[in-house]
């Protein structure tokens, strides 16, 4: 029998092995679907407060020609996709994502049982999403609908208890304060831009990745842009690392020059770092329900987030690690807040 000790060090090489083991029997690039977990929570900068967690589970389809191509789309949405701006342009690359998620957010006492009326609001959000991926190697546009729920139906309370007793932390006691229950829309635009900066063959290499775009519905509406720059070893040909936000997903490679696809090189590892600004018209979240009276506060309209992390990727997959800062994003807000963002994909 192994020692204890070298237990772990046995069972990270079977790991490793059964990455290896999967990366050679994987489809190519071409037929490949690409799946990502992303995981964020306040509990990376020691807090539990404001945005405390986030999950989101996506999938992105192989590679298509039309969208009628594929085959988790039903038959009688074909005309209605075909009428989307940017989906009929030539000579682009075409993916269907799938995606189901979760935020929840909080006030910063959550010992207290009243209604904070200077704190914002306690909240859920589960969400499920369609998006329609448009790129080539330099440019990715995303169109994407979420639909969900807002208030106790999201069941955020039941999965922050319920993640606190199982962890033996305490209780958050103001979630009959919530905001209450509201069907969820959005629409969402996001555009993307590959600018190589240097590129030495699979060695070190720099890239700034772009982006802009909004989002309108009663959930949120709003402008963004930003930029990201990535520096290191091999780093990979898909658009860069997003937090868990509308049109964010960009972890399926765009060429099979990428190191989950590449026959000699299958590692990499690089930094990065990112800025991302938005003009804020509507955050349900901050502003309350919308068509009955709720808790709210006063959100601020311009907002911003920095980030900073590390990623790697062997063989077929992909694991990223960022420590995000936010601004404050309401008046009465004491301070800005950070947490940790971590993302794994896998291309299979």
């Amino acid at each position: 029998m192994p020692q204890p000790e070298n237990r772990w060090h046995l069972i990270f090489l079977l790991i490793l092995a059964a990455l290896e083991i999967g990366a050679v029997s994987a489809n190519p690039k071409d037929e490949s679907w690409t799946f990502s977990l992303q995981f964020e929570n306040d509990l990376f900068g020691s807090t539990d407060q404001f945005y405390t967690n986030g999950v989101k589970l996506n999938w992105v389809s192989p590679d298509l020609t039309q969208y009628r191509d594929s085959k988790q789309l039903p038959k009688w949405a074909n005309p209605l996709i075909n009428k989307l701006p940017l989906i009929n342009q030539p000579g682009l690359q075409r993916n269907v994502a799938f995606s189901i998620g979760q935020k929840i957010f909080t006030p910063i006492d959550i010992s207290r049982t009243d209604l904070i009326k200077d704190d914002r609001p306690y909240a859920g959000w589960l969400y499920f999403g369609t998006a329609f991926h448009n790129k080539n190697f330099h440019e990715l546009d995303t169109l994407e609908l979420q639909v969900g729920v807002v208030g106790p139906a999201a069941m955020a309370e039941e999965s922050q208890n319920g993640v606190h007793k199982y962890r033996d932390i305490a209780q958050a006691n103001g979630w009959d304060n919530q905001l209450d229950n509201e069907l969820g829309i959005a629409f969402i635009y996001d555009h993307k831009e590959r600018i190589s900066l240097v590129r030495e063959a699979k060695k070190m290499g720099a890239d700034v990745i772009t982006h802009y775009g909004g989002a309108l519905g009663n959930v949120y509406t709003y402008l963004n842009c930003g930029a990201e720059i990535r520096y290191g070893w091999n780093i990979p040909t898909d658009f860069g690392t997003s937090l868990i936000r509308p049109g964010g997903d960009n972890n399926s490679p765009s060429d099979s020059n990428d190191p989950r696809f590449s026959e000699q090189h299958r590692f990499s590892l690089y930094g990065f770092a990112a800025l991302s600004g938005r003009l804020v018209a509507h955050n349900i979240f901050l502003d309350g329900n919308s068509f009955q009276e709720s808790h709210s506060v006063d959100k601020r309209y311009l907002v911003g987030d920095a980030m900073l992390g590390i990623g790697f990727i062997l063989g077929r997959t992909k694991i990223t690690y960022a420590q995000v800062f936010k601004s404050k994003e309401f008046k009465n807000q004491t301070s800005g807040h950070h947490f940790g963002s971590l993302s794994f994909s896998y291309s299979y």
